[in-house]
């Protein structure tokens, strides 16, 4: 164990937590008091570290989604472990049926069932868009849900091109946790380009930007 902690960078005892919550798998046993790590042990911390640092899920949620990707379900189940781990627990009583009509109206045609966690996050959104006095003028919803089936066949399509159900199943977990950070740093960049774009800044403020940003 002394080897994988030097090899991965994580503390010996935060490995044997891991092991006992059940995230990282067991050593091979070679000798009564020796045991092999391998690889795939370097890899799965890896993946641990990505999922509770980027992804900032419980380690509960982890080993969840963690074990998706170690059974013998298809690939759709780990789609829903992955789903459930990232969302806050909400059913159909959590919103209004007006803002279920907005979501449902923006996303027509998709098969989505009634209980999925982004259907619902989604309606819990758009009725706090209007608490707040807002109101959709531009096609806001609209073209979010565009924007979203974009993300989800690209989604879809980088897992397709992996080989096997196991390497299927780890890239949904980790296309799921990290995409949402992904989209999110993508928008905030593409926000300043827009804005700058119709915005321009005066010559005298562009030049006093930090790191030199136009």
């Amino acid at each position: 164990m002394s080897e994988l902690s030097a090899v991965s960078g994580t503390p010996t005892a935060t490995i044997k937590f891991y092991q006992r919550e059940g995230l990282l798998p067991p050593s091979d046993k070679t000798a009564p008091n020796q045991a092999d790590y391998g690889p795939a042990h370097v890899a799965r911390l890896q993946l641990i570290r990505a999922l509770l640092g980027v992804g900032k899920l419980s380690i509960a949620a982890a080993a969840e989604v963690i074990g998706s990707i170690d059974s013998a379900e298809p690939v759709l189940y780990t789609f829903e472990a992955a789903q459930n781990a990232l969302s806050e627990h909400l059913d159909e009583s959590d919103v209004t049926p007006d803002a279920l009509a907005i979501v449902d109206a923006a996303t027509t045609g998709w098969r989505v069932s009634p209980g999925n966690p982004g259907r619902l996050a989604a309606a819990r959104v758009v009725d706090t868009f209007g608490a707040l006095g807002q109101a959709d003028e531009a096609g806001w919803f609209d073209r979010y849900a565009a924007a979203a089936l974009l993300a989800a066949e690209a989604d879809l399509d980088e897992i397709a091109s992996r080989s096997g159900r196991d390497a299927q199943a780890e890239t949904v977990v980790v296309g799921t946790v990290l995409g949402d950070a992904l989209f999110s740093g993508l928008r905030r960049a593409a926000q300043e380009h827009v804005s700058s774009g119709r915005h321009p800044a005066p010559p005298h403020a562009a030049s006093t930007r930090p790191n030199g940003a136009s």
